[in-house]
């Protein structure tokens, strides 16, 4: 349970930095495309900058996550391992995008109040810290158990 708990806290000082990465990258690419084109298109914009910024993060997660967190399959080619995370993480990738379509687009788009209360860059950095939270989870989940070497 102790081992657990240091791997827990290890991946989630992963997956700060690499949040950090993706929120910089997927904001800066989402203001420049609302910049280029006006409100009217911060749900693609959010879509294309969150989906950038996921990309880059998930390499260096990659590289992170079996430096610092999980112990490697001996047996495992490293490429079917990266082809592995990278199939896991495409997957965690549509669970991001689902859930900050749903969050700028029918919740944010369509409830007044929230428009009111919200400008787009805390509608989008709120959007993105739920998506982050569920993803994270799912992330540790699917890798310990497809791609850590079982004690």
């Amino acid at each position: 349970m102790k081992r657990l708990f240091a791997q827990i806290m290890k991946f989630g000082m992963v997956g700060v930095v690499c949040f950090g990465i993706d929120y910089v990258i997927g904001y800066s690419v989402m203001k420049i495309i609302v910049k280029l084109g006006g409100e009217s298109v911060f749900e693609f914009a959010s879509m294309a900058g969150s989906a950038l910024g996921f990309t880059v993060s998930v390499i260096i997660n990659y590289i992170l996550s079996f430096k610092f967190v999980f112990e490697r399959k001996e047996e495992l080619d490293r490429r079917k391992e990266f082809v592995a995370f990278i199939i896991l993480s495409v997957i965690g990738l549509g669970l991001n995008q689902l859930i900050i379509w749903i969050c700028v687009g029918p919740v944010y788009g369509n409830i007044a109040f929230l428009r009111e209360l919200l400008n787009y860059d805390l509608a989008y950095t709120g959007a993105k810290v739920i998506a982050t939270a569920i993803v994270m989870v799912y992330n540790f989940v699917t890798r310990k158990i497809f791609l850590e070497k079982k004690s």
